[in-house]
């Protein structure tokens, strides 16, 4: 590998770790997250000129092994059975999330078609990238024989605006969802001796080095490295356009298994190790982001797909402050629809809220189901 090769896959690996050191020394970082400070970084680091040449292969690897990793290492911390008691909320969270992108897609298709060449095709896209991410847009292109130019415009408005709503939730959004939406309410006894509880074993990293802890914490990486390639054989005996979603619900579902099992659950820090690799995945793909393509802009097709982005966001809120749906169930479920599962825990860790976890991966698969079938049915009634 070539020396720039590694030195910089050293700076997306080590980055992380000074950030989280910084984030225990000063509160203003603490009060911005880690999550978030790791994509200000990127975006500096990727918008500067400095990497080089074939990069983006490295970078592509690492976001898409990191996520796959952390999930088992975040679920096994995960109570499985407190979440069965909030079933009927994340269903009522997906089912109104999906009518919202629909009735925004719909009513932009009639507000912008005279301006938008195909803008049925992008009816479709957009369908299908609002309900289950990136993988779905890509199905949509060749599903619909979307040309390249029209994909790739299409795309970079959405990378571009779906990074503005991170900034957002990993930011404000919640206390601003929460002007409209009843408050989260955990499951277990909130007294003052939880909350300390809560944020020693699922936020500090203190004694994260010391032998009995790491040393299991290695054998929790490996049952996560071993889930991951058990996952991808299997997804192997699929077709390649579900790859992605079968990786993660087998990713999930054999996370949750382990979580039954009393000595992976006993095992301590898996949970702040699987955020140290959201945050690794957090500063790499915002290394990817080429603010520079946004000065060739088509004005209507943008404001078509912000329109789908912040319209569907307010249609959602409506129906959920209608069905009494918590903000946090909100908030998660659109990032797992907009930004598709892998982001779920990215949110989750910004929301300091573990136990939406569940719901967003189970709303963001549900996404990825339906968001082909729903995308191609828009599409051609529209066309």
């Amino acid at each position: 590998m070539n020396p720039p090769f590694l030195a910089l896959i050293l700076l997306f690996v080590f980055t992380p770790v000074i950030v989280i050191y910084l984030e225990g020394r000063f509160s203003i970082l603490k009060k911005i997250g880690a999550v978030l400070v790791c994509y200000g970084v990127g975006l500096v680091i990727g918008n500067m000129n400095i990497l080089p040449e074939g990069i983006g292969d490295i970078q592509n690897t690492i976001t898409e092994v990191t996520i796959p990793l952390a999930l088992p290492l975040i679920l096994f911390s995960i109570d499985v059975k407190a979440w069965f008691k909030m079933v009927r909320s994340a269903f009522t969270a997906l089912i109104t999330g999906i009518i919202s992108v629909l009735i925004v897609v719909i009513a932009g298709f009639y507000i912008f078609r005279g301006s938008i060449d195909n803008i049925w095709q992008v009816s479709g896209m957009l369908v299908g990238v609002y309900t289950g991410g990136t993988p779905n847009l890509a199905a949509m292109k060749t599903a619909l024989n979307v040309s390249q130019e029209l994909y790739i415009m299409t795309h970079t408005y959405d990378l571009f605006l779906s990074a503005v709503y991170l900034v957002f939730i990993l930011s404000v959004g919640q206390k601003v969802f929460q002007w409209f939406l009843p408050a989260f309410k955990p499951l277990e006894n909130s007294d003052a001796e939880g909350m300390i509880n809560l944020e020693e074993d699922y936020e500090s990293y203190d004694g994260i080095f010391k032998r009995k802890i790491v040393v299991p914490l290695m054998g929790a990486m490996g049952l996560s490295v071993a889930i991951l390639g058990l996952s991808y054989a299997i997804s192997l005996l699929f077709p390649k356009d579900y790859a992605t979603a079968v990786i993660i619900l087998l990713i999930t579902s054999f996370g949750i298994a382990a979580s039954f099992i009393p000595k992976i659950k006993a095992i301590k820090k898996t949970f702040q190790l699987g955020m140290y690799l959201i945050l690794i995945f957090s500063l790499t793909v915002a290394s990817m982001a080429d603010i520079s393509k946004l000065s060739d802009i088509s004005f209507s097709l943008f404001y078509y797909v912000a329109l789908a982005v912040i319209g569907s966001h307010v249609i959602h809120i409506a129906l959920a402050r209608i069905f009494k749906v918590d903000a946090d169930t909100v908030i998660i479920s659109t990032s797992a629809l907009i930004c598709s599962p892998p982001f779920v825990p990215v949110v989750a860790g910004a929301l300091k809220n573990r136990h939406v976890i569940l719901t967003g991966l189970v709303v963001g698969i549900a996404g990825y189901a339906v968001g082909n079938y729903l995308g191609i049915l828009v599409a051609y009634l529209l066309k």
